[in-house]
């Protein structure tokens, strides 16, 4: 077999962030192929005597993860198995011990899905290493898979010093947090960092089955639980992430999650941030807040928050990334509290949560939030909505922008600016802000809005969305 012919013929491609499809996909020889494929391309800077793995909760996810390590074996690399932990304390241990990774994860996808990410010794793969693995042709064959993968907890506990190290007292001393753990990577990891750091935990929804959370996309049932639970418990703030633990879920004290990208905000100016990139779709309110030297905007994904760190470290000390999907990526190393804050240049779900309790260490949340300039935003997304129809959608928003808002219902508003910088993003005459793009991981359409206040932003998307279901 060849990798390139096998991968090509397989379904699965790269999206957001690793490479993603169906599990029935995602068959053995297909995981095979991508990492040898993996492997080819990393033999060209360096040789590889390790290689570090780690799973997500999924039901599909151990399976792949042997034959990821069959096909390592194969190249006589040792894979150092990690077993189930957060994709980020995967990346921060591979990167202290020089080695690269393969996180098995779909992150917030539907069960029936899953995925592979790839991580260089030095952090997250490029854009450029994606097509490397696509065009790589390396011949193979399919191995016998071991019987077990030996799980290494050290993963998980340098991940949890790492931020416990931060501190000399109880920072948290006082406060009561709700951690959701549903399906999570790293729930058995959440309730010890925040009860070591002096916080009372009460476990919330534990899940045997895998539970999809989109942290950019938050049900009506999560609304209500969060509600629910802030007052049942009297709870300063509910933690949660998507599946990997690279995306924070975090609400207030009055349980209203707040979007990712304030929580990056709120993060980035607690940590004393110089200079950020953020994805187009994110808060306008970033660069109104006047908290940063300078802000640039790129397309969706963490590979091109993490491309923008290049020209950036040339200018500032201290730079930083975050999504509106609340994933924060520490680009250089911050001194905070007196300690060196290593950079992790991948998506965290962590380091926001903790910087937002301690900037709240003496106030509620729901103040730093409403301390910040007056822009909203909503964020929801049709499921299982064809590619095709996506993309002719957004070439019509860019074509034809007051024709398009006639379609998708906003025919009382004008156009002012279109950008197409991912999708297209139309600036409105009243101020407001409508999106809409193909996600890049599964087959839905995305759709964002930003308004003055909450209600505007939710019905913008509500109009938008209802009118394109029916277009389907």
């Amino acid at each position: 077999m060849k990798t390139n012919v096998v991968i090509s013929e397989s379904n699965i491609a790269f999206g957001t962030s690793g490479a993603r499809g169906l599990v029935s996909d995602f068959t053995t020889e297909v995981c095979m192929a991508f990492t040898h494929a993996f492997v080819s391309v990393l033999r060209e800077t360096s040789s590889i005597k390790q290689l570090a793995l780690g799973i997500d909760n999924r039901p599909s996810s151990y399976a792949m993860a042997k034959a990821c390590a069959a096909a390592l074996i194969d190249n006589d690399i040792e894979p150092i198995f990690y077993g189930v932990l957060p994709t980020p304390a995967l990346a921060y241990k591979a990167r202290k011990d020089n080695m690269a990774a393969i996180m098995v994860t779909g992150s917030h996808i539907p069960f029936d899905r899953n995925g592979l990410k790839f991580y260089r010794a030095e952090g997250e793969i490029t854009k450029l290493d994606e097509k490397n693995i696509l065009k790589t042709s390396v011949e193979f064959s399919p191995v016998a898979l071991p019987n077990e993968l030996k799980v290494n907890d050290s993963a998980a506990t340098y991940y949890l010093e790492r931020y416990l190290e931060l501190f000399e007292d109880k920072i948290l001393s006082g406060k009561k947090i709700g951690v959701y753990e549903h399906s999570s990577a790293g729930r058995d990891l959440y309730p010890l960092l925040f009860t070591q750091l002096g916080a009372e935990i009460i476990c919330l929804d534990r899940s045997d089955e895998f539970v999809p959370i989109d942290t950019e996309a938050v049900s009506e049932e999560d609304k209500q639980k969060a509600v629910k639970w802030s007052n049942q418990y009297q709870l300063d703030a509910i933690f949660s992430t998507d599946g990997d633990g690279d995306r924070p879920l975090v609400a207030d004290e009055h349980g209203h999650w707040l979007r990712g990208d304030i929580l990056g905000l709120l993060c980035a100016q607690e940590l004393g941030i110089e200079a950020v990139a953020v994805p187009v779709s994110c808060n306008s309110i970033i660069s109104l807040s006047n908290k940063f030297q300078k802000v640039v905007l790129t397309k969706i994904g963490s590979p091109y928050v993490i491309e923008a760190f290049d020209s950036l470290s040339r200018q500032f000390n201290k730079i930083a990334g975050f999504e509106a999907n609340g994933g924060f990526l520490l680009g250089s190393d911050v001194n905070y509290n007196g300690r060196e804050l290593t950079s992790l240049p991948t998506r965290d779900a962590v380091l926001p949560i903790i910087m937002l309790l301690a900037a709240a260490r003496n106030t509620k949340i729901s103040t730093l939030v409403s301390q910040l300039p007056g822009r909203y935003t909503y964020s929801d997304r049709i499921q299982n909505f064809p590619g095709s129809i996506s993309k002719k959608l957004v070439q019509d928003a860019i074509n034809e922008p007051a024709e398009f808002l006639k379609i998708i219902g906003l025919k009382s508003s004008t156009v002012v600016r279109v950008d197409n910088t991912d999708g297209a993003r139309l600036f409105l005459s009243d101020g407001s802000i409508v999106h809409i793009r193909p996600s890049g991981n599964a087959p839905e359409l995305r759709c964002y809005a930003e308004a003055t206040d909450e209600i505007s932003a939710e019905n913008i998307v509500r109009v938008v969305l209802g009118n394109i279901f029916n277009l389907k």
